[in-house]
């Protein structure tokens, strides 16, 4: 990994499987990233704590863990080229997050805007300590294995810059040892449309296709999508602009002069959404085929899933314990107590 262009932290909760807004919004990115820099998958189960504390969420996670790796890389994601691993398999990062959360004020914490956010949708008013530490906790998962770039979103970028203080703070108060990672947003990264029309494509709203349906549910849905509201029969004139089939059908139909044939056919009244949506439908399809592939290939094999978590954390963690290791000797936690009484007094 020597020839890489840098060290690349970035990752997924586990809290269920994937589907075609994480695809576009991330995992095609992934996938070109990993040829090109070291890449770090974080499957982050502590981060479901924050929102997910009872016995039951945090056993879903171990499900919820698995699945997500297998969306990965059925994706395209390569476990020879990526570090993926389990949040919890590096405790390390327990440990620099308490001494982060150390030079980091509430609120500073309190005007993360995401944090706002996380808590308007979950009807929370009185946020867990672990809640509001999440950015301290974030900023640990990637300074632990010393990532200098974070891909993210722009509603992600207030994070990064946290990250960078949490490093410029620690850096200037104890010793040099932490990069200021850098927010990499993507040019192509989108926010995929929901199926009914929705700002975001999401599993908990029930309006997105995951990676991991079939052929027929593919279909339903994608036949059941939210179209051109105004238009209510096929030879009415249509919009095609910030119309979801027309959205799809530029992200997942390759055939270009199809595409382009029935906008114009749609905007002029001569196609039906029914057979635009037919068509979708087998491209979208066509797309998902060879990920089933892969999906059936790791599904049958268990123990695969779970040897490229090990064998992540394996390769994870002696960099962490390096970095955790600086960070107490920068600090002068790294002397035991009694070697410290014993020098005074000699």
């Amino acid at each position: 990994m020597a020839d890489k262009k840098g060290r690349i932290l970035t990752g997924d909760r586990p809290t269920g499987k994937l589907h075609l807004g994480h695809y576009v919004g991330t995992l095609q990115n992934r996938v070109k990233l990993q040829d090109e820099y070291e890449l770090f998958l974080l499957v982050a189960d502590y981060h479901t704590l924050t929102t997910a504390p009872e016995k039951v969420d945090v056993e879903a996670t171990r499900q919820y863990a698995l699945d997500v790796v297998i969306d990965n890389y059925s994706a395209g994601v390569d476990p020879q080229k990526a570090v993926h691993y389990l949040q919890s398999d590096v405790p390390e990062t327990a440990e620099l997050t308490l001494l982060f959360s150390m030079l980091t004020t509430v609120p500073r914490l309190q005007r993360i805007p995401s944090l706002k956010d996380v808590m308007a949708d979950l009807h929370i008013t009185e946020p867990s300590s672990g809640l509001l530490n999440y950015p301290v906790l974030q900023a640990a998962d990637i300074l632990i294995v010393k990532g200098n770039l974070v891909p993210v979103g722009k509603d992600q970028a207030s994070h990064i810059e946290l990250t960078r203080e949490i490093a410029r703070r620690f850096n200037h108060r104890f010793a040099e040892v932490f990069p200021e990672p850098e927010a990499m947003i993507p040019d192509d990264a989108a926010t995929l449309v929901g199926l009914d029309g929705k700002a975001k494509a999401s599993k908990s709203l029930g309006n997105a296709i995951m990676l991991s349906d079939d052929p027929d549910t593919v279909h339903q849905k994608v036949m059941s999508m939210y179209t051109d509201p105004n238009r209510l029969r096929k030879t009415d004139p249509g919009t095609v602009e910030g119309n979801p089939l027309f959205i799809y059908h530029d992200l997942f139909n390759p055939d270009t002069e199809q595409v382009a044939e029935f906008k114009d056919r749609y905007r002029k009244g001569q196609i039906g959404d029914v057979e635009c949506k037919k068509v979708l439908s087998e491209k979208i399809n066509a797309f998902l085929d060879p990920l089933r592939e892969r999906r059936r290939v790791l599904e049958e094999r268990p123990d695969d899933v779970i040897d490229i978590l090990r064998s992540g954390a394996q390769r994870a963690r002696p960099i962490a314990q390096e970095t955790l290791a600086q960070a107490r000797e920068a600090m002068g936690l790294s002397s035991p107590l009694v070697e410290h009484v014993v020098d005074l007094y000699r």
